[in-house]
């Protein structure tokens, strides 16, 4: 049967569509490692991911967490940095290693055939580095100029200054490195952090991409025969957000410029909570997308900014919901009255059904790119569980973003969206 060319094809919104999150194999390696993998895709590359609860949450010392992950692959007690790299490039594969709040990461990627070439290889970066202290000067150095230059922006300091208002300074989420933090830090630092949780009990492994079943066997006998980086009952950290009493902050960073950068945060519930996935289609039509209320507003309709976007933080023991843009130094003011202007009117008025669907369609649609391929698959398994979700958290979040209506989006906004919860600043 032929196709009529001339016959429009119907034209369907991304709420018509189902959507089914690919099932991974979850398994348990021999000393007790959580192994997820997912064999699958049209070409021959691999992926694999060792993730640790080792970020800034778990630090000991100031800095400790990135320094540790940037120098991982800087030197071991059998190879040179050089050696290491060289090695990397000659097998054409990539490696990242790097830290957040919550969680460190080391990634390797790589053609299917050459990765059980590179386990070992991995392997020896977490239990033998030795962080030379000539690689960690050099470290030190460059993040030392970095900083001394982004102190002079100011995006930067509003950045570092927000969330120390809104989690206190001595809290990891609101913590930021100075000078002479990275100048204290030492190698037996680097060396004592990563024993201690760059180990076999605080780590999960994702795999996928096309692989044989030897891939498998060797992810078994190298990371899961041993107890590996066996220490001590790690130590879990726990910490009490101290906010600041103020509320509003003004802070001059550079007379001669041009540019404020306006910061706007406020405490919010965690990913747990019933009501975060309905808020991330609040937070979409708000400021979520380039289409947003806020960027209609103050970008398209003020020409106050070239982009502004409001976001939920990604954090693992505390949530909070953040507005953030750069403007000229004079409408500053107006930014910030513009913002309070369109909370006013989501919480009063009902959002329009055309303008709704164009958000859900947005949303969903942008979940097809999620779901397509191996490495996008179990990255969105990856968030799961990390965070201690199952399957059915993807199913019922597609079920609201599906179903979610007006007059349960304006009850949202009026229930989080208080003025008086913000914490306000303004950077020159």
């Amino acid at each position: 049967m032929s196709i009529n060319r001339k016959i429009v094809p119907p034209i369907l919104n991304a709420t018509d569509f189902t959507f089914q999150l690919a099932d991974i194999t979850q398994a348990q390696l021999a000393n007790g490692m959580p192994f997820y993998y997912l064999n699958a895709g049209a070409q021959e590359v691999v992926n694999i991911e060792l993730v640790f609860d080792a970020g800034t949450w778990q630090q000991h010392k100031p800095g400790v967490a990135q320094a540790a992950a940037s120098l991982l692959k800087n030197g071991t007690t059998k190879k040179t940095a050089l050696e290491i790299n060289e090695l990397i490039e000659f097998y054409g594969a990539n490696l990242k290693c790097g830290a957040s709040n919550d969680f460190a990461n080391v990634n390797i990627s790589c053609m299917s055939k050459h990765l059980h070439h590179l386990l070992p290889l991995l392997f020896e970066l977490l239990t033998e580095s030795i962080f030379p202290e000539h690689e960690l000067e050099i470290y030190k150095q460059t993040t030392i100029q970095r900083m001394q230059v982004s102190l002079k922006k100011s995006d930067f300091v509003a950045n570092r200054k927000i969330d120390e208002y809104l989690f206190g300074y001595h809290h990891p989420y609101g913590f930021y490195n100075n000078i002479s933090d990275i100048q204290a830090i030492e190698t037996k630092d680097l060396r004592e952090y990563i024993l201690q949780y760059y180990s076999f009990d605080n780590c999960k492994i994702f795999l996928s991409g096309k692989f044989n079943d030897g891939i498998i066997k060797d992810v078994e006998t190298i990371f899961g025969s041993s107890k590996w980086n066996d220490s001590d009952a790690i130590i879990r950290n726990e910490f009490t957000v101290t906010p600041a009493e103020q509320k509003k902050y003004r802070i001059t960073n550079d007379k001669n410029g041009v540019q404020g950068s306006v910061r706007m945060s406020m405490p919010f519930i965690k990913k747990a909570h019933p009501d975060f996935a309905p808020m991330i289609i609040v937070n979409t039509l708000f400021g979520g997308y380039f289409g947003s209320r806020l960027m209609s507003n103050i970008r398209e309709d003020k020409g106050y900014t070239y982009g502004i976007y409001s976001y939920l933080y990604n954090n693992k023991h505390e949530g909070a919901f953040g507005i953030s843009t750069e403007a000229g130094k004079d409408v500053c003011e107006a930014t910030v009255q513009e913002i309070y202007k369109e909370i006013e009117i989501l919480k009063t008025e009902p959002v329009d059904t055309e303008e709704l669907q164009l958000v859900k369609n947005y949303i969903l649609g942008g979940l097809v790119g999620d779901l397509d391929g191996p490495f996008q698959i179990m990255q969105r398994w990856k968030n799961l569980l990390l965070f201690g979700f199952d399957k059915s958290r993807f199913d019922s979040n597609i079920e609201i973003y599906k179903t979610i209506t007006p007059a349960q989006i304006q009850e949202l906004a009026n229930r989080y969206f208080i003025a008086d919860n913000f914490y306000e600043l303004v950077v020159v």
